[in-house]
């Protein structure tokens, strides 16, 4: 097993950042930890790599206590921030070097060498990296995270930022390490697409709490659903409605969550006045998210508890 979390709990003071975190990782996954921001993903991350430590629980990397044995952990892993932190003063091979002097590589070079031709980068090896596009110097930081071969690589949120083109490369990049490299990778993001993309499994965190944990068909399967998002000029009756699945209704917008979007929708509309435009989203890891937290990820206020409490305000 290559990670292993068990009951984690980090406070800040009055704030509680996780609540109680436990998943596995199997050596050779790339293993996803999905959330929106705030949900506890960069915390988990500097817990299991030794930048910070819980206020309880416990947790192992590659065999080892991270409290404990940090300096065993810190010698097996290799970590990708999500903003770019190559220096762009210097070329590629300076960037290596700063890199093989710090994690403690003498014979450098031919490993260097061979990273460079594998990223694409042996040409431009000898560049200022600010000249470099931003898919080139993320390369650069994925070579220098793998110069000193880690068995775990941490991933936190590396395609923020990056445009449609570099984050699908990246996404490239990773599926070819842990294929060609046999690197471990944990990986967080709060895209949907991303996490289906790359990771066998997804361990979904909201509010520092793990609520979900399989693939992303396992996922789908047990707590996907369709979402029917209709934008509507008069007051809709939800009672109406609710035989198409479950109804929440507030400030002309309607959401409903039904298995099927295809086969009610035209009956959903023939059912509501004054349809002004209609959204369906299909059973996606969104929608799990939607399902499990009643809250999209990208922060779209569905909180099924927060309208309810929003109507029942309205209408005294």
């Amino acid at each position: 097993m290559a990670i292993r979390a068990e009951d984690l709990r980090k406070r800040y003071g009055d704030v509680v950042a996780l609540d109680g975190v436990t998943f596995h990782v199997e050596k050779g996954e790339v293993f996803g930890l999905l959330g929106p921001n705030g949900a506890g993903k960069t915390t988990t991350i500097k817990i299991l790599t030794g930048l910070t430590r819980p206020t309880s629980g416990r947790a192992w990397v590659a065999g080892f206590d991270v409290v404990k044995e940090a300096r065993e952990v810190k010698k097996r892993i290799g970590w990708i921030a999500s903003e770019v932190i190559v220096d762009d003063e210097l070329t590629a091979w300076e960037n290596l070097e700063i890199q093989a002097r710090l994690v403690g590589v003498r014979d450098w070079r031919e490993r260097a060498g061979e990273l460079l031709k594998y990223f694409g980068l042996w040409e431009a090896a000898g560049r200022p990296v600010g000249k470099y596009s931003t898919g080139m110097r993320k390369r650069l930081e994925v070579a220098m995270a793998l110069l000193h071969g880690p068995e775990v690589l941490f991933m936190d949120e590396p395609t923020v930022g990056l445009d449609v083109g570099a984050r699908v490369g990246l996404w490239e990049v990773v599926k070819s390490i842990n294929r060609d490299f046999g690197v471990t990778v944990l990986l967080t993001t709060h895209y949907m697409e991303e996490a289906e993309a790359l990771c066998n499994r997804v361990a979904i965190i909201n509010r520092g709490r793990i609520v979900a944990v399989g693939t992303p068909d396992e996922l789908k399967a047990k707590y996907g659903v369709d979402v029917i998002e209709l934008e509507v000029s008069g007051r809709p009756d939800v009672a109406s409605l609710s035989k198409f699945g479950e109804v929440v209704a507030v400030d002309g917008r309607i959401v409903i969550k039904t298995r099927g979007a295809e086969e009610v929708l035209p009956e959903v509309v023939k059912a509501v006045e004054g349809v002004k435009s209609v959204k369906v989203k299909k059973a996606s890891l969104d929608t799990v998210f939607i399902n499990l937290t009643g809250a999209s990820i990208e922060g779209e206020q569905t909180d099924i508890r927060q309208l309810y409490m929003r109507i029942r305000r309205a209408r005294r």
